[in-house]
């Protein structure tokens, strides 16, 4: 198997505290993609005491010893290391794995995932385009794996305490939700170094080439080689949100205007406005603005669902509704019991209860690629400059 002299160091320690848990109970999970997002997440799947890391893929040597280091620190883990993700998928000792990579890989990776025979945790968005998500749907349909998207509302006590007021009409009609991400990327100055050693040419994979770029693999989410920008990065979350609290299926159509990209070498705009028509009869409304002021972290978001008897304000770590002819109080106030961080608990607890018992996840393929697909519709509006409409099987 892959390994260098440091997961043999590692492993030492580990190898002293296995698991007493029935091999049944316990969960063997590879880690494909170990940056920042992918190593927090990790972290989370570590809580439960069932779950074993038993690899972990990465193709930057830093990003690669970091989660190595972090996943050992857990008794009766010494991951196997990898540097390409199909040794990894051939593991037959890996159960599920973790796909935390940038966007442009997700596609690939987890198709390749289910023709291993593993279960899928993949961080949002789902995919680039349309056609990938149609095809990712089919492939979810033909699968007996479990797939969950690491789309966190789904799972987050807050937002289902919202769904129930939605659903019980507490709102009355409901026309439009309003929602708004506020940050700023702009002054960040660009990335010129790298601490150590990257397969450039296997990063890239299906991308377009380009000479190596410190700032493109660091921002990748601003290029629209790797991903959909800001609005597809942060409004995956939102619409899937607004689906969730609406009961919404598919877009029927969708309208974008940006402003010109502000930040220096990058080629998606950082403030957007995506508009979502639904045939549930009610319309959502995206702004995102990565050139605002920075926000604390329970702040930066909000959803504003406007109904003709009650208002409800969603944000990140609690909700308010505000009822017709009384709006300077609100009558429901509820906040979340441990806080927004607790909704990827939440979330990858519930990945692991499927994996054991093969019942559906709270965000298989198929939500997650309507979320996805407002998004890609939004920058295909902005790249051809007209409203953009879902027929059921393609965008036109």
């Amino acid at each position: 198997m892959p390994a260098n002299r440091r997961t043999f160091l590692l492993a030492g320690a580990g190898a002293l505290a296995a698991h007493a848990l029935p091999p049944s109970d316990q969960v063997v999970l590879g880690v494909i993609g170990s940056g920042s997002r992918g190593t927090f997440v990790m972290g989370v799947f570590q809580k439960d005491p069932a779950l074993k890391v038993g690899a972990i893929c990465d193709v930057y040597e830093p990003n690669l010893e970091n989660a190595i280091s972090a996943a050992s620190k857990v008794p009766g883990n010494h991951p196997k290391v990898y540097r390409n993700y199909k040794e990894l998928l051939a593991d037959k000792d890996v159960h599920a794995v973790l796909i935390a990579t940038p966007e442009h890989w997700h596609y690939q990776m987890v198709l390749d995932a289910l023709a291993a025979g593993k279960d899928v945790y993949v961080e949002k968005p789902l995919c680039q385009t349309p056609e990938q998500g149609i095809a990712l749907v089919e492939a979810e349909k033909k699968s007996k794996q479990i797939i969950q998207v690491g789309m966190q509302r789904r799972s987050y006590d807050l937002y289902k305490e919202g769904r129930a007021i939605i659903a019980g009409g507490k709102l009355g009609s409901v026309r439009m939700v309003r929602s708004w991400w506020l940050n700023n990327y702009v002054a960040a100055p660009a990335v010129t170094k790298l601490a150590g050693p990257l397969d450039w040419e296997q990063w890239q994979g299906s991308a377009a080439r380009r000479p190596l770029d410190p700032d493109r693999f660091k921002n990748w989410r601003y290029y629209s080689d790797y991903a959909g920008g800001i609005v597809a990065d942060q409004g995956a979350h939102v619409f899937d949100g607004i689906h969730m609290l609406m009961g919404a299926t598919f877009p029927s159509a969708v309208n974008a205007s940006a402003n010109k990209p502000h930040k220096s070498g990058v080629d998606q705009p950082e403030s957007v406005v995506a508009i979502a028509e639904y045939p549930e009869d009610f319309i959502g409304v995206f702004s995102v603005n990565y050139a605002a002021m920075n926000y604390k972290s329970r702040n930066d978001q909000l959803n504003q669902l406007d109904g003709d008897q009650a208002r409800m304000d969603i944000g990140r770590e609690d909700l308010k509704v505000f009822m017709k002819g009384a709006e300077d109080q609100p009558a429901i106030e509820k906040k979340s019991e441990k806080g927004f961080g607790w909704a990827t608990d939440l979330h990858v607890q519930n990945f692991l209860d499927c994996v054991r018992t093969r019942k559906t996840p709270t965000a298989p393929m198929k939500l997650a690629f309507q979320a996805a697909l407002v998004v890609q519709m939004a920058n295909l509006s902005l790249k051809h400059g007209r409203r953009m409409r879902w027929t059921g099987a393609k965008v036109i």
